[in-house]
């Protein structure tokens, strides 16, 4: 018994009936067009009569049109949203954003004309049963009300008024069952009608997929940016401990230099990263990102680098685009940071070059003496470099050759995103 009162007046059920309503004022202004079309027709004088040959005929007139209007892109999120606050069906199920599709609009259009058909039907009984109902429940109680209903003498009043209330009550009952069984069958269309298409699921795809590109972007912005910090700042921190160990007071400025580089890489460092987390910050899926460094800044990341570097270029490097000098500027950035870690205070050559629509990067620097000791769950520097050559277009490649370490990349000026993979590349 509670069981089948929950299913006619539970609070899941009462929200479908509410959204059946607002399905039926939907359909309101498409009905009134219909009865001005319709009267003339079945001979209704007055517009809003009771007749239910215009009544009829303008709700049949009132859904083509409705699915018509229905047509319309911005229909559908106006229609998720009411269904997902009143449906009762998981948010997830449904599509995001305007039909754009063909397929799409047809299918909102298939909902919005059930939903206001059937809404209307369920509040013009809302309107109509709930009086009557009454009605034959006062029957007996109020002599008023038997003669306002002017029962006809050929019923015998006794059963009539006997049996009254209990068809006032029936009414009512078939009322929420009718309504409890549209908004059932409302729930059941919504993730079909309402659900992504397969183009709607293909967008979504791409969306994801480009949402995640730009966080790894960011990812290997701050892995570079403040790996090669601390990179840096273990190098020189470590040969000031060394100087200091070795009680030479004529290495004093030696210290002085080391701690100053070590004050600059810092407070850059504590820039970049300020930056880095800004974007986080405020990043929306809505474009990739356009801030960082570029070879402008390359001066002064080799000689804060913490290692001997020595810069062969050719061509005028302020030629090259913005997203290729980012990209650029962070690669020779992580090739330093991996020779820290390898190799020490070992002298670093660096070759950059302009050839035709290619920038080229070569960085050598000798092998360690020894293997090098490998950090848990493997290094993501090379791997990280592989990612950004193959965004632009481009390729590269790293591992010994001969008796170097040896880190080659090639980027398009142009900057086609998705071009040419990653060479193999040797993870050290």
């Amino acid at each position: 018994m509670k069981t089948s009162l929950r299913a006619l007046f539970g609070s899941r059920t009462r929200l479908r009936w509410l959204h059946l309503i607002v399905g039926g004022a939907l359909l309101m202004p498409c009905w009134l067009v219909g009865v001005t079309v319709v009267g003339p027709f079945v001979g209704a004088r007055d517009p809003f009569s009771g007749s239910p040959a215009l009544q009829f005929g303008a709700y049949v007139f009132a859904l083509p049109m409705a699915a018509v209007v229905a047509l319309f892109p911005v229909t559908r999120p106006l229609s998720v949203a009411a269904a997902r606050a009143l449906c009762g069906v998981d948010a997830d199920r449904f599509a995001d954003g305007p039909a754009r599709s063909r397929a799409a609009r047809l299918r909102t259009s298939a909902w919005f004309t059930l939903h206001a058909g059937l809404g209307a039907l369920v509040s013009g009984a809302t309107l109509a049963v709930p009086p009557f109902a009454v009605t034959l429940m006062l029957l007996p109680l109020a002599s008023g009300v038997r003669d306002w209903a002017r029962l006809p003498d050929s019923l015998d009043r006794t059963w009539v008024l006997a049996l009254s209330p209990l068809a006032g009550i029936a009414c009512l009952l078939a009322l929420a069952a009718c309504a409890a069984a549209a908004g059932a069958l409302l729930a059941r269309q919504a993730p079909v009608l309402l659900g992504p298409t397969p183009a709607d699921r293909l967008a979504a795809a791409e969306r994801r997929a480009t949402e995640l590109a730009e966080r790894n972007r960011l990812a290997r912005e701050l892995h570079d940016s403040v790996g090669h910090a601390l990179s840096a700042v273990t190098l020189q921190a470590g040969a000031a401990r060394r100087v200091l160990d070795s009680d030479r007071d004529s290495d004093v400025e030696f210290v002085r230099e080391a701690l100053t580089a070590i004050e600059e890489t810092a407070r850059r460092t504590v820039g970049e990263l300020d930056s880095v987390l800004g974007l986080l910050r405020q990043y929306d899926g809505g474009g990739p990102v356009t801030t960082g460094p570029t070879l402008d800044a390359l001066e002064g990341l080799l000689s804060r680098s913490g290692v001997s570097v020595s810069l062969a270029a050719d061509g005028d490097l302020a030629e090259v685009p913005a997203p290729v000098s980012r990209e650029a500027y962070r690669i020779v950035q992580e090739g330093l940071s991996n020779a820290l870690r390898h190799t020490e205070a070992s002298p670093v050559s660096l070759w950059i070059a302009l050839r035709g629509e290619e920038l080229e990067i070569t960085m050598e620097n000798p092998l360690p003496g020894k293997a090098p000791v490998v950090r848990p769950g493997g290094g993501r520097g090379i791997r990280g470099i592989a990612e950004r050559a193959a965004l632009l277009g481009g390729q590269a490649q790293a591992g010994p050759h001969g008796a170097v370490w040896r880190l080659s990349a090639r980027l398009p000026l142009a900057g086609r995103a998705g071009g040419g993979g990653a060479g193999a590349l040797g993870l050290r």
